[in-house]
Order: C-alpha cells, then sequence, then structure tokens
C-alpha cells in the first residue's frame, strides 16, 4: 500500500512537470542505482580499455589516474544529481537544460546525449564482441566480431522490448554479479598469482615514446577510466520508473560513481600487480586476458574471463535501456525527427518499443562508422560529457540569475558553485584530450556531424521545436491521459 500511495504521489509530481504517467513505475533506490552502476559497470569499461591505459602510460594510469579520474567524475556526478532531485524525469538531461537554459540548450544536450548513448552502446557491446571472439576459439576479425556484435545487440533488444520487469530484475541482479565478480578476480589474483611490489602500481610505461612527452601519453591513458565513468545519467533517465526519485535517482548517480570508483580500484591494483613481463604483456593481443591466463593457467584465467563476459552483457542490457528513455522523452516533446512514431509505448509490455530498436539500430550504425575501438569509446565520452556539462553549466547561471530557486531534497547546498564550476572545467579539459587519438576522418565526420545539427536547429528546429510542457506553456494532462498510445 505504502508503494500505492508513493507511486499515486510521483504520477502527481510527473503532471505537475506536464506529463502523464505513460512507463512502468516499479524500480525501487537499489534498482535505480543498479541501472547506472551496471552500464558504469567496472567489468566492462576497465577491462576493455585496459590495454589502452597500459599501452598509454602503464601501470601508472591505474595507480594514480584511476583515483584521478574518480574524484573529477564524482563533481559532475554530484552536480547531475542535484538537478535530477529537482527535475525527476526521463530524458532528465535534456529537461534540466531546457527548463534552465532554454529550447536551445535542451535541445542541443539532449542531441548530444542521444549520440553518446548510440556510441556508448556500441562500445559496451563491440568490446563485447571482441572478448567473445577469442573465447570462442575464432579470429577477432572485423567479420566474427560484428556477427557477435549483431546478435548481442539482438539480445539487448528484445529483451527491454518484452521485459521492463525482467530488466529492472536483471539489473538488481547486475549489481550484486559486478561486485561478486570483482570480489572473485582480486581473490583469485591475491592468493593464486605471482604478485608484483606494490610500487609497481606507480611504474611509468609508453609503447610508443615517439608520441611526445610521457605526460601527454599518460593523459591519453586517462580515456581508460573516463569512459568507465560514462552512463550514470542512467539514474535520471529512469526516474519516470523509480518509486520516490526526488532522493532514489540523486543516491543512484552518486552512489554508483562512489562504489565504482573504490571497487575499481581495487580491482585495477590486482591485475596489474599480476603482470609478470610488462613489455610483453603490453604486445600481447588482448592485455587483460593475457594478465589472468598467465598468472592464474588457461583454465581458471579462462573461467574469470567469462565471469567479466557475464558482466559486459549486463552492461549493454542496461544501456539500452536508458539510451530508449532519453530518445522517448525527446521525441514526446517533438524534438526528434520521427517522434510521434518515436515516443510510442507498448500497451502490452508498458515499454517505449520503438525507441528501443532505434537505439539498438543506431549503435550498429556507430560501429560501421569506425572498426577502432579507441574512436568509438573517445566520442561517447566527449559527447556524453557534453551532454552533462550543459545542464550542469545552465544551473550555475540559473542560480546566479535567480531563475533557479527550488531545490530538490538532495542538494549540495554553499558548495554547490564550486562544485560545478571544477566539474566544468574537468569535463572542458577530458574533451580537449580525447579528440586526439581520433582519426582526421572521423575528427572531420564528427566535426560534421556537429555542424550540421547547428544548421538543422537554427533554419528548421528553432521555430518549431517547442521544448518540455513546462517552458512550452502547455497544460499538464489529465490523471486520465496516463493510458499509453497504441505500440
Amino acid at each position: 500500500m505504502a508503494d500505492d500511495r508513493q507511486r499515486d504521489e510521483d504520477a502527481a509530481q510527473l503532471r505537475r512537470m506536464g506529463y502523464a504517467q505513460q512507463l512502468l513505475r516499479d524500480m525501487g533506490g537499489f534498482s535505480n542505482f543498479a541501472v547506472s552502476f551496471s552500464i558504469i559497470s567496472i567489468l566492462t569499461g576497465a577491462v576493455t580499455l585496459y590495454g589502452q591505459g597500459l599501452l598509454n602510460g602503464g601501470p601508472l594510469v591505474m595507480g594514480l589516474g584511476w583515483p584521478l579520474v574518480s574524484v573529477m567524475t564524482m563533481l559532475v556526478a554530484c552536480g547531475l544529481a542535484e538537478l535530477a532531485s529537482a527535475y525527476p524525469t526521463a530524458g532528465a538531461l535534456y529537461h534540466w537544460s531546457s527548463i534552465l537554459g532554454g529550447r536551445g540548450w535542451g535541445f542541443f544536450t539532449a542531441w548530444l546525449n542521444t549520440l553518446g548513448q548510440f556510441s556508448i552502446t556500441a562500445g559496451i557491446d563491440y568490446g563485447l564482441a571482441q572478448f567473445l571472439a577469442p573465447m570462442f576459439g575464432w579470429q577477432a576479425d572485423r567479420p566474427h566480431v560484428l556477427g557477435l556484435y549483431a546478435a548481442v545487440l539482438l539480445s539487448h533488444a528484445a529483451l527491454n522490448h518484452v521485459g521492463v520487469r525482467v530488466v529492472a530484475r536483471l539489473n538488481d541482479f547486475s549489481a550484486w554479479y559486478h561486485l561478486a565478480g570483482v570480489a572473485l578476480l582480486v581473490g583469485a589474483l591475491a592468493f593464486f598469482a605471482p604478485h608484483q611490489d606494490a610500487g609497481f602500481l606507480f611504474t611509468r610505461f609508453a609503447s610508443d615514446p615517439s608520441q611526445g612527452s610521457y605526460w601527454g601519453i599518460f593523459c591519453l591513458g586517462l580515456l581508460q577510466a573516463q569512459w568507465t565513468f560514462t552512463g550514470y545519467d542512467a539514474s535520471a533517465h529512469v526516474t519516470e520508473e523509480t518509486l520516490d526519485p526526488k532522493r532514489n535517482a540523486p543516491w543512484g548517480i552518486v552512489l554508483s560513481v562512489a562504489v565504482s570508483a573504490v571497487a575499481g580500484y581495487a580491482m585495477l591494483a590486482a591485475v596489474t600487480l599480476a603482470i609478470q613481463d610488462l613489455p610483453a604483456t603490453a604486445a600481447a593481443e588482448n592485455p587483460f586476458i593475457h594478465i589472468l591466463t598467465h598468472s592464474l593457467g588457461g583454465r581458471l584465467g579462462s573461467a574469470l574471463v567469462w565471469v567479466v563476459i557475464g558482466a559486459m552483457w549486463f552492461c549493454g542490457l542496461s544501456s539500452i535501456t536508458s539510451n530508449s528513455r532519453m530518445l522517448f522523452a525527446f521525441a514526446r516533446d517533438g524534438g526528434l525527427p520521427g517522434s510521434r512514431w518515436l515516443a510510442q509505448v507498448s500497451r502490452r509490455y508498458r515499454s517505449p518499443h520503438v525507441a528501443i530498436w532505434v537505439s539498438a539500430a543506431a549503435a550498429l550504425v556507430v560501429a560501421l562508422w569506425s572498426n577502432a575501438y579507441a574512436a568509438i569509446t573517445a566520442l561517447s565520452t566527449i559527447t556524453l560529457y557534453a551532454s552533462y556539462a550543459l545542464p550542469i553549466a545552465a544551473g550555475l547561471r540559473a542560480r546566479r540569475t535567480g531563475k533557479w530557486t527550488e531545490r530538490g531534497p538532495w542538494n549540495l547546498g554553499r558548495w554547490s558553485e564550486p562544485i560545478n564550476a571544477g566539474a566544468l572545467i574537468w569535463v572542458v579539459a577530458i574533451s580537449v584530450n580525447f579528440v586526439r587519438p581520433l582519426k582526421p576522418v572521423e575528427r572531420y565526420s564528427f566535426g560534421a556531424a556537429l555542424l550540421a545539427l547547428v544548421a538543422y536547429w537554427f533554419l528548421y528546429m528553432k521555430a518549431r521545436f517547442k521544448g518540455p510542457p513546462q517552458i512550452a506553456g502547455q497544460a499538464p494532462p489529465p490523471a486520465a491521459a496516463a493510458a499509453p498510445p497504441a505500440g
């Protein structure tokens, strides 16, 4: 009964923001945390890009780079959490920017977040396919990896379409699975693998010193940690499916980053200290698999790799969930081509089924755009963090001008402005840094896409896009409007 009362209160709150309750509201606080924790997935990002860190900076990227990125990411997470507490809607970042900055801010936030979510899904599932190929005894060449990648995307889209409750339960299980997987990995390496001394964790190494100064190379290695710490905005995207979202969504964002930071550091330290030959490990096709199989033996090492693969699958499942909610929220306000179609909700499953399948298809296109894994992950990091920065900047400006006066129950108080300023500085720094690994054709095509987006806004959408109901002057729908459209 208490949950029913909470659902009624949450639905009323959503109506005040201009929307009817269409999605199934069934997530508790832990489920909300689990979505973001599963997308961060230290057993995905820190593992698939382990070679990126090792080749570009060496063990020092794990020993110093991971905690540095963790602390700076927490500034961004706190800024987003404060906004999530004030404005709990699906497609959250887009609404925050629109309400606090205006229609244009919201439009560009939504598009950057959408592009970033397509790319992060591609990075997660393509990385999983790269791990699966050698475990199946196949060559990790482009045709094999793409085939596995398409199959993984299909499984994630189908389950998100038909199993809203199942996906929520799997997200809960995924959080425990990740923690158990990290504990198993760390325990096996601690008890059965030979160890370097602790000082090895701060060893400098660069596979190609001709790239420039060591610290410039080290900064490229930070992509491993920074890409891992993406996707925690998922807790905000599923607020319309979360009970008491003004409290549960902010804690979901912050705790997912904090727990990932601690557990990830323990895992990276254990793996890195198990390296027996640094140059040979760096030269391996997959340094992470090389470390496990050489330090623990083929059988135990391979078993742990399968544990990691399971975590990657859960991560991709959660990524499609978050991505589709962003598409759905933006489409119901008319911000996308085919918005009426994308905003449909399945009558049977209460899921945004069209947005789910478009999310999967777009992720497939991203992988076809570039076969360079570093480019896919760099693109997702840049676009996602740009979409995080815009609402934080809009909120900072709105506080200073007196436009934003009503905070949610989760807020930073007098620390809000310095924390927000630090978050914005960090986003600018990493965006400049991670453009560097992109090839010229990737930079030009990415730049052309941004210019096309700007032209699309000023030449067409600016006169047509009204934004969320709260700023468009639309009347909130009545309670009876909660029935989903056909689908």
